[in-house]
């Protein structure tokens, strides 16, 4: 069996008990603005055309990554892989993600390095692309997985096309989670077998999930408790289902 460790706790205070380069890849998923601080809700509660999304629980502990949260990160890890980076003069330019009239110019100007993550969302208000940075000395990639409330990809090799039946959905537990396919994609790219994994921003634990699935020992923390528990939670069920499964 991998080994999954997580913890609620500050990352700071996790990743400084680590030695140099322990892991082999840390992908973190920071939050890279400050957000509405006095409701604590991490989003727009309405979409532009005042659409109530999905409501998460309140998020106590919000904090951007500081200089010394991405030295930590560097520290202990030999690559990484860090989705918003674009919004972190820590790792280069600042820049707004692009929209896709604007991705053309963006990707001469960004050859190498990163991950484009399309959402195939069509015509919503909502991104186009997440984008990550990565360590690695590679052309850039693009990865097409549709997530878009109900609209979810049918697979890895189809992420263009909508899932038929919504009932397979992944279910959301967390504002900012990302599809379990998008970190399927990332370990089969970026990561050899026997790989320790890192990640210090847990949120709704997909990356746990996925890394136990595929066979990599995996590390992350939490400082959310209520995000914590919510994905402990999940990640218990999912071994459970797995168990049934085998049996």
């Amino acid at each position: 069996m991998p080994i999954s460790h997580v913890e609620h706790c500050d990352n700071m205070e996790f990743m400084s008990r680590y030695p140099d380069k322990f892991f082999d890849l840390a992908i973190p998923d920071p939050p890279y603005f400050s957000g509405p601080e006095k409701r604590k809700f991490y989003g727009q509660q309405f979409s532009s055309i005042k659409v109530k999304r999905v409501d998460y629980p309140v998020t106590s502990t919000w904090g951007l990554p500081s200089d010394k949260t991405f030295e930590e990160i560097f520290r202990v890890s030999i690559n990484q892989v860090v989705w918003g980076a674009n919004y972190f003069p820590q790792l280069g330019p600042v820049h707004k993600t692009p929209r896709r009239n604007e991705f053309d110019e963006w990707l001469t100007d960004h050859p190498k390095g990163w991950i484009v993550w399309d959402k195939c969302n069509g015509t919503s208000s909502f991104n186009d692309y997440e984008l990550a940075w990565t360590s690695f000395d590679l052309p850039t990639v693009i990865f097409r997985f549709m997530w878009l409330g109900m609209f979810q990809g049918k697979s890895i090799a189809e992420g263009h096309i909508q899932r038929g039946n919504k009932q397979n959905n992944q279910k959301r537990i967390h504002p900012t989670e990302k599809p379990f396919e998008l970190y399927m994609w990332t370990f089969l790219n970026y990561c050899q077998p026997g790989f320790k994994i890192l990640d210090p921003y847990l949120g709704s634990q997909s990356s746990r999930i996925v890394a136990h699935d595929m066979g990599f020992d995996y590390y992350g923390c939490e400082a959310d408790i209520t995000h914590f528990n919510s994905g402990c939670k999940r990640y218990d069920q999912h071994i459970r289902q797995l168990s049934l499964f085998s049996a």
